[in-house]
């Protein structure tokens, strides 16, 4: 990815609450427990089953099927051709609303195409025979970031269902050319709003201002993490240039400023003006300088950390770390940054409330599966 000059973290912040700048009380013990479940081959996301197995994707186009009561590994056939030259994957899977009844689920993944590489969302029907064998049944695209380019990175490809189920968002990245984001043609360095079949939702707010009518956002970068509260309000992290990785509160037809305003620099050393009040750009609610290099994004509603309920957590790549994001309403705070001595690229919420991570398998990663669980005493 990038900012890997910017990895380390001054030893004292690890692992010590956002409210103690100093560091004082910091301490090199975590609240959770840490349980090595299995290892993949650079993971990219992962979704949970109702039946509790695990469907997780890999960055050189396999999807596989984990139980993690047994250990048992089945590769899911059907998926398309994946172009994973540079920061191309199979990227994010996610169940789609109604599951237990149609077996749909969702996938995004970068492709060769017209015009250079780009992110596709497509769907599949999932099916498991009696011998065992799983795959995709009827895949199809139902959409595609445009223009493709040429290059290999910032595809993003996130995917987040609205509460009522009726909506689809997915996020595109600006594929390292800047201007696409603010471009009204370009769905490049947007968030979307479609509908469940891939085409653009009716209502959407720029449309009539001649965007492009699936934009319900524009002005982001590279958007690794998107994710919804318990009162519906979308929030988003992406990573900023050099310095100034962001969480965002997405709000319909709204500028976040990308690469006009940001509270980082370019990498040749150019400055980007910084947000600030009256300059036409939405701010992000949370920045980071040094860099954390976010990854996944989950909301935490579970059980099983009381204290966490309406937090965002958020994979660490090159700080090698789990932050976690309190919220309050429209407001967030930077709560707690723990160092997991690898880079996490995925967190989700299981069905009892723990916490499962994914190490992405790059920069000395192995790519593990993680569970976390609350700390005993």
């Amino acid at each position: 990815m990038r900012h890997f000059a910017l990895t380390a973290l001054p030893l004292a912040l690890i692992a010590c609450s956002a409210d103690d700048a100093t560091g004082q009380n910091a301490t090199a013990d975590k609240p959770f427990k840490t349980s090595v479940i299995a290892d993949f081959d650079s993971p990219w996301a992962m979704t949970f089953l109702p039946d509790g197995r695990m469907l997780i994707t890999e960055k050189a186009g396999e999807m596989i099927l984990f139980d993690p009561k047994n250990g048992t590994k089945i590769p899911v056939a059907g998926i398309p051709a994946v172009d994973s030259a540079g920061q191309g994957a199979l990227m994010d899977v996610v169940l789609a609303p109604g599951f237990a009844d149609n077996k749909k689920v969702y996938f995004s993944f970068s492709e060769a195409g017209e015009g250079g590489k780009g992110v596709a969302l497509a769907t599949g029907t999932f099916h498991q025979a009696s011998d065992g064998t799983t795959k995709l049944d009827g895949v199809k695209v139902i959409f595609r970031a445009s223009p493709y380019v040429d290059g290999n990175g910032h595809y993003s490809g996130r995917i987040a269902f609205s509460p009522d189920g009726k909506y689809l968002f997915f996020a595109n990245g600006e594929r390292q050319k800047f201007d696409p984001a603010q471009d009204p043609k370009s769905t490049l360095g947007k968030v979307l709003r479609l509908n469940l079949d891939g085409t653009a939702a009716a209502g959407n707010p720029l449309a009539a201002k001649g965007f492009h009518p699936a934009v319900w956002s524009y002005g982001h970068r590279n958007l690794l993490g998107i994710a919804f509260d318990k009162d519906g309000r979308l929030w988003e992290q992406e990573m900023g240039p050099k310095g100034g990785d962001e969480v965002n509160l997405i709000k319909p037809g709204l500028n976040y400023g990308y690469p006009l305003a940001s509270n980082g620099s370019h990498y040749d050393g150019r400055d980007i003006p910084d947000h600030r009040p009256g300059d036409g750009f939405e701010a992000p609610k949370l920045w980071w300088n040094p860099v954390i290099s976010p990854g996944g994004l989950a909301y935490y509603s579970g059980d099983l950390f009381p204290k966490w309920k309406d937090s965002l957590f958020i994979g660490g790549l090159s700080s090698q770390s789990l932050v976690r994001v309190k919220l309050d309403g429209e407001n967030a705070a930077k709560a707690d940054q723990w160092d997991m001595g690898a880079r996490i690229r995925e967190v989700e919420q299981g069905p009892d409330g723990a916490l499962w991570l994914l190490e992405d398998g790059g920069q000395g990663s192995q790519g593990r599966l993680l569970k976390l669980t609350p700390a005993q005493g």
